[in-house]
């Protein structure tokens, strides 16, 4: 019973670093605007961030379970009452849907670029895959994440050892160390990415009965997201004029481990279908407390919403409305640092 307890903490774990770790994490691009263009002090950003993703990703698991929140709508309505809860879900649906819309483009780029198929086709494969993950519920959730999130980790940490046992450190800060802009970064950072892993986490803290497989996998999947990004961030640290390149980790890849430059593009592309899943999965749990359908029926009918947005290159809405949010993900960061997780 203990050694399937310690499972399920694996599968919690893996669906976090999946939620968490998407296109933009897996390319590097992320990791460059938040952390590497800092330097030495990046790293500290990533030892911070990482912090919050095991102290508040835990903390959130177990306040959604005390709370008996079905879905982000009723942690949010805890967080911010419900006066301001309602306008924070309602940002949130709009940004999810986007965010999934972004993913599908995301993925019919991959086709384009690598595999010179059609866009379409990259969409229209990603949305078959998902609607078949989608069927199986919570299970298809675990299934996928916990085969993508070990070769991400994997192909990180391979990449990271030989990128610095090859090449020196290239990286020279573009920012003034001097400046704390690294510790905002840091803390932007995790509050975005706790934020948009509320929509999968608060539900799927409801379907899990023991609160120490939560807490065993909060832990786990934050210091899996600290492993992943300080892996990273060597890596991409060895990359000369690392601000020139749109997807600087397969740069990397290329240059120092080419032999297995292929199979990272395909794990970067299951990293885009995860997040695909992840938006999903939260907008219906959100949906299904509105509106009560069959959940398949709801499924089909934000993929086509998804994809008809993705037509049009969502990507210019999603950025104008960044700097907003940002602002919500921190007054989210800065709440669940100071709200109290009810007694049992």
């Amino acid at each position: 019973m203990k050694k399937k307890s310690w499972i399920f903490s694996f599968q919690v774990a893996a669906v976090y670093v999946g939620t968490v770790v998407g296109a933009g994490f897996a390319t590097g691009r992320e990791i460059v605007e938040f952390f590497t263009k800092y330097g030495v002090f990046g790293l500290a950003g990533i030892l911070l961030a990482g912090f919050l993703f095991i102290s508040l990703g835990t903390k959130m698991l177990i306040l959604s379970k005390r709370i008996n929140a079905a879905s982000y709508q009723d942690l949010m309505t805890f967080l911010f009452g419900r006066k301001f809860g309602g306008f924070v879900n309602l940002f949130m649906l709009t940004i999810l849907l986007g965010l999934t819309s972004i993913m599908l483009s995301g993925a019919g780029a991959i086709f384009y670029e690598q595999l010179n198929l059609s866009v379409r086709i990259g969409v229209i494969i990603t949305i078959l895959l998902t609607i078949g993950v989608m069927y199986f519920g919570v299970n298809g959730l675990f299934s996928v994440n916990i085969i993508v999130v070990p070769m991400l980790i994997l192909f990180s940490t391979i990449l990271a050892v030989r990128s610095f046992s090859l090449e020196p450190f290239y990286n020279i800060p573009s920012e003034p160390t001097s400046s704390y802009k690294w510790m905002l970064s840091a803390f932007s950072y995790a509050a975005f990415n706790l934020t948009m892993a509320a929509a999968v986490l608060v539900p799927l803290a409801k379907e899990i009965q023991d609160e120490k497989v939560l807490k065993r996998g909060g832990f786990l999947g934050g210091l899996l997201l600290t492993i992943v990004l300080i892996s990273s961030h060597l890596a991409l640290s060895t990359l000369p004029n690392l601000n020139q390149f749109e997807i600087p980790m397969a740069e990397v890849m290329k240059t120092t481990f080419y032999a297995i430059y292929f199979i990272y593009i395909a794990v970067i592309y299951g990293e885009v279908f995860t997040s695909v899943i992840g938006n999903l999965f939260g907008l219906e749990k959100q949906i299904l407390s509105y509106i009560k359908l069959p959940r398949m029926i709801i499924v089909i009918a934000i993929l086509s919403a998804a994809a008809f947005i993705s037509k049009f290159g969502y990507s210019s809405l999603i950025s104008l409305l960044y700097p907003i949010f940002g602002y919500i993900c921190l007054g989210v960061l800065a709440l669940l640092i100071v709200k109290k997780v009810p007694r049992k």
